[in-house]
């Protein structure tokens, strides 16, 4: 009898995670099919019809409908493609609704949403509205707003949608004439929402980010002081960073792919990698049998087995390297900061990475020491802990790994 209820529960189970389009990665699966609606009142312009046609051919959409009405009927309308979406019998993957009306015409846009909200087709599905108003009369060039999605969707297919939108947000605020003009996003979605081929995490999006990351600051007219990137991704056993995708990249390439930005020469650039550097669990040195006695006697705690080295790479005689040095970067001014040892696991559990959140505490009780000792004091904290992995019983230790090549000390805040 156990084991028909236990088999039940896990039928049970994956039924409800194919059902279910957020999955337990915090990231939604469009995999079904994808519909869009553009849904406008016939004083919009037509090329401004077109630019968003083209938007959601860009995005992955592949049933796009196109229906003119006056804005009263837009409701009746909605309420027509909901009974179709229905009546389709299969979950949809996505759906995109861009609403086109005259300024100040869409007065209830809530009323529109809830529409779809019922439609039992798109239950945990992604729904995103486009709430656009357009100038009557003359057909006006598409503005800021829309050339900027429709360039990036086609640029940056690895963005999720609310970082595209957020970029188009700031071009929109930037390029406004006269009072400051910028959209606005209502969200409650449940997880990432990413509409192009590309995983959002994958490693050709890492590589693909710093590189927009670098072009963003070479072209920016004040100088830059300091740059920080956070790298966060599952860990291959050589140290490997591994995308969604199963896919590798060495974090000493993307490093690389900033040590060529004009703005950051002779600039600190810090890099924190949240992810594993293979499979060895430490259980560190020091007691380990009967460990409630020792608790009672209050001896120390273990010690990582890889805490309290230092070492330095130089040459003797003062001459360059010629070369990369194995396991580092032949470049000044880098300082990277991993949250294992060489062939470590990396620990994070459901309130997150205990390196990141030691290193906001220890930064916000003093933000104008000097980095390289507080990450000291970080990786001393780090090593007291006792980890618990999700398939360890046993209590094991964590240890960071700091590299540098800084040529001067470094304090974010005077």
């Amino acid at each position: 009898m156990a084991f028909l209820v236990s088999g039940t529960l896990r039928v049970a189970a994956q039924i409800a995670d194919a059902q279910d389009s957020l999955g337990r990665k915090g990231k939604y699966s469009v995999q079904g099919p994808r519909v869009a609606l553009n849904l406008s009142s016939p004083e919009v312009s037509a090329s401004t019809v077109a630019i968003l046609e083209s938007v959601f051919q860009t995005l992955g959409f592949e049933s796009c409908q196109r229906r003119e009405a006056s804005v009263q009927d837009f409701l009746e309308e909605l309420a027509g493609f909901r009974e179709q979406l229905d009546a389709h019998g299969v979950p949809m993957g996505c759906v995109l609704v861009a609403l086109v009306a005259p300024s100040g015409q869409l007065r209830q846009p809530q009323k529109l949403v809830r529409e779809l909200s019922g439609c039992e087709a798109l239950r945990g599905c992604p729904k995103v509205f486009l709430l656009l108003s357009s100038a009557p009369g003359a057909a006006p060039k598409p503005g800021t707003f829309l050339t900027g999605l429709s360039e990036l969707c086609g640029r940056c297919p690895h963005w999720s949608l609310l970082q595209l939108l957020t970029e188009v947000f700031c071009r929109t605020a930037g390029e406004s004439s006269g009072a400051t003009y910028c959209p606005v996003l209502q969200s409650s979605l449940r997880g990432a929402l990413c509409l192009g081929d590309v995983d959002p995490w994958g490693p050709e999006a890492f590589r693909e980010e710093l590189a927009q990351f670098q072009a963003r600051l070479d072209t920016r007219r004040s100088p830059v002081s300091c740059a920080l990137v956070a790298l966060m991704a599952h860990g291959g056993p050589q140290g490997q960073l591994l995308g969604a995708d199963g896919k590798e990249v060495r974090p000493e390439a993307l490093v690389q792919e900033l040590s060529h930005c004009r703005a950051l020469r002779g600039c600190p650039k810090i890099f924190l990698l949240q992810a594993c550097r293979g499979g060895h669990r430490d259980a560190g040195m020091g007691p380990t049998a009967l460990p409630w006695f020792w608790r009672w006697l209050r001896a120390p705690p273990a010690t990582p087995s890889h805490a309290d080295v230092l070492r330095i790479y130089a040459d003797a005689q003062g001459n360059s390297s010629g070369g990369f040095t194995p396991g580092s970067c032949d470049q000044a001014d880098i300082l990277m900061v991993y949250a294992a040892a060489e062939g470590c696991v990396a620990y994070r559990d459901e309130k997150g990475s205990d390196f990141i959140q030691t290193l906001v505490e220890v930064l916000r009780a003093t933000p104008e020491g000097d980095l390289l000792e507080l990450l000291t004091e970080v990786n001393r904290q780090v090593c007291e802990l006792d980890v618990l992995g999700p398939d360890c019983n046993e209590r094991r230790k964590a240890c960071l790994e700091i590299r540098s090549s800084l040529r001067l000390r470094l304090c974010l805040q005077a």
